[in-house]
């Protein structure tokens, strides 16, 4: 039996759960329901599960403003920010409505129904869903396959392989020697989480990234003489527009940013850890993201000898090590490859328009959110440059005023096109504005960007909320299906 609903979100994490608040405060008459592959809401936070895994965002700003963070510490672990986002979802009655372990295969688009049609997997069965509007809330990564690193030699290694992705649980680490093969967040987090109990922890490197230490404290002085409440917006206006004037400041001056950012780390390191090659990086600061250190805890675990930083590129993975192109080698118990995710828009599924497969990668992407030709579909996308809910959050505001302005016009469905006089003149640019090998590897399965119009790629909060809540709908966008007057 199909299911009926005027929206279904796909994926309960930090999107899904936002966009159902939105639509249940602005559009209380719509029926809708989230559909969730996992059996249970937090999407990444609920995924990961190696140790120290935390939010590389703060939490006042990636936390939702209408559930606001009300820990002193703007940089919460995994498990922290699911329990953040279950209380969230029960205290707003959204909880209620996610189906769990129902995972979206495809999304056929009827044109002479204006309704979309899903094919859902749960319990190895098959069910229908309808809807008159779909949101892709499922992040911007594969869930079941990593990004695969050409390591030679991998598979004669005699000890443990993990990526972080799969981490199993229960694993011990105690007493063994660890080597980790990447330099990004997740590299950064675990060397001094692992350090603890193992023997000692590297960190192999083929090129240094951009470290930032943050105090992570509990309770700011304002915490003392303000009404929470208060605080709390406070504190989240405060985190959106230093981080946006960092951002900013490291792009209009590169050379001044590095200077400050060696110097911050030069302070941190011991003596017997060099700055240069281990933390100078070959691009400029926000090239590639940032990696986040509360507290600076990365450089404490290198003081305790425990840990250390190797720069360089591997020859061969031996049975019992990995032997650098230098000569030297690092003997290993244990290989954690950290290097990088694999990126997929819409989780996977399949996406039809009246039976015609419309490819993701394929397509421009209109205002960052709905998809050209593919009518009565979101996709939230968030930001590389500051924390992702406040780009879920932009998508999810537009949305709602969208769903209004197709009841207003009489209309059935909203599609984005493009003309050929347009797509002629049109220049490509990246979605996402990184140069991370993650990044540019995934640009042929990324929808496309352009340099102008409502195709442009998406960049910064404050003008996204403007267009989310005042902006023109219209341009490059067609109406489908008025009603019939009775």
């Amino acid at each position: 039996m199909e299911q009926s609903f005027d929206v279904v979100i796909i994926g309960a994490g930090i999107s899904g759960i936002n966009t159902a608040y939105r639509l249940q405060s602005q559009n209380p008459k719509l029926r809708y329901t989230i559909l969730e592959a996992r059996n249970n809401l937090g999407g990444t936070w609920d995924l990961f599960k190696y140790p120290g895994i935390r939010s590389d965002s703060d939490l006042f700003t990636f936390g939702f403003s209408w559930h606001p963070w009300d820990q002193g510490n703007p940089i919460a672990d995994g498990p922290s920010i699911v329990k953040y986002m279950n209380n969230a979802a029960e205290r707003h009655g959204i909880k209620k409505h996610i189906l769990f372990e129902h995972r979206l295969l495809g999304a056929d688009w009827s044109s002479a129904e204006n309704t979309w049609s899903l094919s859902v997997e749960h319990e190895g069965h098959s069910k229908s869903f309808s809807a008159r509007f779909i949101v892709f809330g499922t992040g911007y990564y594969d869930y079941h396959m990593p990004l695969q690193a050409e390591i030679p030699g991998l598979d004669q290694f005699q000890g443990q392989i993990i990526h972080p992705q799969f981490w199993p649980e229960g694993l011990d680490y105690s007493d063994k020697k660890v080597v980790i093969i990447g330099s990004g967040a997740t590299a950064v987090t675990l060397l001094p989480n692992l350090a603890q109990k193992a023997k000692h922890v590297t960190m192999l490197q083929r090129s240094p990234t951009y470290i930032l230490s943050i105090p992570n404290q509990r309770r700011s002085w304002l915490s003392y003489i303000l009404p929470a409440a208060l605080d709390r917006k406070i504190q989240r206006l405060r985190w959106l527009l230093s981080s946006r004037f960092f951002f900013l400041f490291c792009q209009a001056f590169p050379t001044l940013a590095r200077f400050i950012l060696r110097l911050s780390v030069s302070l941190q390191l011991p003596s017997h850890v060099p700055h240069d090659p281990h933390f100078r990086p070959r691009y400029n600061p926000w090239d590639q993201r940032l990696c986040i250190c509360p507290d600076g805890d990365f450089f404490k675990s290198l003081h305790t000898g425990r840990a250390n930083v190797k720069t360089d590129t591997i020859r061969e993975v031996t049975a019992s090590g990995i032997v650098l192109n230098s000569g030297e080698k690092l003997d290993a118990d244990m290989i954690i490859t950290a290097t990088g995710l694999k990126l997929q828009i819409a989780g996977g599924a399949s996406v039809t328009v009246d039976g015609i497969p419309h490819h993701v990668s394929d397509k421009y992407i209109w205002h960052g959110i709905m998809l050209q030709d593919v009518p009565n579909a979101a996709f939230v996308i968030g930001y590389t440059n500051a924390s992702w809910t406040l780009g879920a959050d932009a998508t999810a505001q537009f949305l709602c005023r969208l769903l209004q302005e197709l009841e207003q016009r009489g209309v059935k469905a909203a599609v984005p096109r493009l003309s050929p006089a347009t797509a002629k003149e049109m220049q490509p640019r990246r979605l996402l504005n990184l140069n991370s090998t993650y990044v540019t590897k995934a640009e042929r399965d990324l929808p496309k960007a352009a340099d102008r119009g409502p195709w442009l790629p998406r960049d910064n909060y404050l003008d996204d909320i403007k267009f989310a809540k005042k902006g023109r709908i219209d341009e490059d966008m067609e109406f489908l299906g008025e009603k019939k007057l009775q």
